[in-house]
């Protein structure tokens, strides 16, 4: 179906409306040299991952559900020996992560208000209610959006009750973000269209090895290239 039909533009919030993935990869990093004496950085890594995906069905996603990864990685990895001040040491990063400044990708506002005139424009991005809640206030962008969607996860149904609250149908929609695994694939899968723009840095959870090909996808190396297409 042609861009034409397009009428609600939907972003992802993390890594596409502001960075995200770099406070992750620096905190695994924190995390790994706190427990030097105990592993190999390599393994520290493998091991926090494998942490994140087990809790990952209990936990959901999130800065708190990753702290809580990190405190029970810490305390499993140590065999329980690991002292009581470095678990606080790691409460106290949770919470420096919570109180982070939200950096904005470049571009992204004067795209959003450019389309904010023609399209309904929706943040639709899972995770944690609060935090994402609070990234979106601090960031300034909230004015810009018709609806705000908070998931859990993102699946063809969550995609496809959203279509249906915006009273439109998949061919009518566009999805905009930077993980193929959630952005593109469930979007594509229902009938709509999907735009990835990769972000330098990417979660292995939401790597997805095959590249796309569906006539309702483009890649894009910047949110302004959508000003040119639609």
């Amino acid at each position: 179906m042609p861009l034409s039909k397009i009428q609600a533009i939907a972003f992802d919030a993390d890594d596409t409306l502001w960075e995200n993935e770099t406070l992750f990869r620096e905190t695994e990093q924190q995390f790994c040299v706190l427990l030097k004496d105990y592993m190999e950085e390599e393994e520290c890594n493998k091991l926090l991952f494998d942490m994140e995906m087990k809790n990952l069905p209990l936990y959901g996603y999130g800065i708190k559900p990753f702290t809580l990864s990190l405190i029970e990685a810490a305390i499993e990895f140590s065999e329980g020996k690991l002292p009581i001040s470095v678990i606080e040491k790691l409460i106290a990063i949770g919470k420096e992560m919570l109180n982070a400044p939200v950096v904005l990708i470049e571009g992204i506002e004067n795209t959003l208000k450019q389309l904010s005139s023609k399209y309904q424009l929706i943040m639709a991005t899972k995770g944690d209610l609060l935090d994402q809640e609070r990234k979106l206030i601090k960031s300034g962008l909230e004015p810009y959006f018709h609806h705000i969607e908070i998931v859990s996860d993102k699946t063809p149904k969550h995609y496809q009750n959203l279509v249906k609250q915006l009273y439109i149908e998949p061919h009518q929609f566009l999805m905009v973000g930077n993980s193929v695994k959630s952005d593109v694939l469930p979007v594509l899968e229902i009938g709509g269209h999907a735009f990835h723009i990769p972000f330098h840095t990417t979660w292995e959870h939401e790597m997805v090895k095959e590249p796309v090909e569906h006539p309702n996808f483009r890649l894009l190396s910047k949110a302004s290239e959508m000003l040119q297409i639609l």
